[in-house]
């Protein structure tokens, strides 16, 4: 136990001692905190409309002015021809035209139906779908107004009424942050995990202090273990971190239990951790480390739901996400800040994590005594 606490005491002066490392530990995840929540938004907003209104009604109008009034949408400008509206979509002055035709407020009384063009820039394919359907629910709640206008109130209505009362569940606001910060949260702890300790072994190649590290009497669980627990400790305190944040700046509390929170992440580095020294034990320069880390990251982040839902990617990618890592994570960090889900909830999960890393630490363990020997 002396030789590992005499390791570990090596491991954190080393650690404080770079100006680098403080900054990517201590700065870099309160600016991802502070800002990616409010960048990082699933809404779209400022969709630049053409309009081509060649009716000229009271209908017409109303319905330019509700879809302006939604907040989506941008009246780029007035045209009275399709040819001059597709010039402004050709310019990157235009997302989107409504075309109104002629007698729209005529057949809309008269046939109780009418027809609306739209055309859609589809080069960004988020904007072009959240765009037209925004404009679809907004055209038929005022087709749903209309109607409400029109309707005859005898003794007897032949009309089904149907009262549909809707309710947002562990989200009541659909605030996007509360969704998005406890994914924030699982990067920050990773971008610890595994890309700093993933410079950590082949650091000591670099410097030529592996060869003393070799000789010494030092076993190889007790080096393996000095190069995990400073950043796992690290981990939790950029947990302890991210947390204070999300509270302060958005309000945002767990709904289930800190402990459960903290007993997954500690698993969750374990995992994370024994992928950074793998990549560190078969690296031979922190260059090569790097790159491999930050290739591999971006993967695990992408598949993992943080931004698209796993249920919507393809079977493939879905069957990848069984074998990430952060995958678990996110989805546990959900469950627990706005579920309130407990330990019993979490606990196949966690299973799981830490077969991750029984696997991952005792890889990188193999590697290191193949390439020591």
């Amino acid at each position: 136990m002396r030789v590992l606490k005499l390791l570990l005491q090596k491991e954190f002066r080393q650690i404080f001692r770079n100006r680098t490392i403080l900054l990517v530990i201590f700065i870099v995840p309160v600016l991802q905190l502070t800002l990616l929540p409010w960048a990082a938004d699933y809404e779209v907003r400022n969709i630049k409309l053409a309009v081509i209104d060649h009716d000229h009604s009271d209908y017409s109008r109303r319905l330019i002015s509700k879809v302006i009034a939604s907040g989506f949408f941008q009246l780029d400008k007035y045209e009275y021809s399709y040819n001059n509206a597709f010039r402004e979509i050709e310019k990157d002055k235009a997302d989107i035209i409504i075309e109104i035709p002629a007698h729209f407020e005529k057949d809309l009384v008269r046939e109780s139906e009418a027809t609306i063009l739209l055309s859609v820039n589809a080069i960004n394919g988020v904007k072009a779908i959240l765009g037209s359907s925004y404009l679809e629910n907004i055209i038929r709640d005022l087709n749903n107004e209309i109607r409400m206008e029109w309707i005859q109130m005898p003794r007897f209505k032949p009309e089904t009424d149907i009262d549909i009362r809707s309710s947002n569940r562990f989200n009541l606001l659909m605030n996007y942050k509360s969704f998005m910060v406890p994914g924030v949260l699982v990067m920050l702890i990773t971008i610890i995990g595994s890309f700093l300790t993933s410079l950590n072994i082949v650091r000591e190649k670099e410097i030529g202090s592996i060869e003393q590290i070799n000789v010494s009497p030092l076993k190889k669980y007790q080096f393996i273990l000095g190069k995990l627990i400073p950043f796992w400790i690290l981990g939790l305190f950029i947990l302890t971190i991210g947390l204070i944040i999300a509270w302060l700046l958005y309000r945002i509390v767990p709904a289930g239990s800190l402990l459960a929170i903290y007993l997954f992440s500690g698993v969750y580095l374990f995992a994370v951790l024994g992928f950074g020294l793998l990549i560190s034990a078969i690296s031979t320069t922190q260059q090569q480390a790097m790159l491999l880390t930050f290739f591999l990251f971006m993967i695990f982040i992408l598949l993992g739901g943080l931004y698209t839902p796993v249920e919507s990617m393809p079977a493939w990618a879905r069957w990848f996400t069984k074998f990430n890592p952060i995958a678990y994570f996110i989805e546990v960090m959900r469950l627990v800040m706005m579920k309130g889900a407990g330990l019993s909830d979490i606990a196949p999960f966690m299973g799981i994590v830490f077969l991750f890393g029984l696997i991952l630490n005792a890889w990188a363990l193999l590697i290191y005594r193949k390439r020591a020997a």
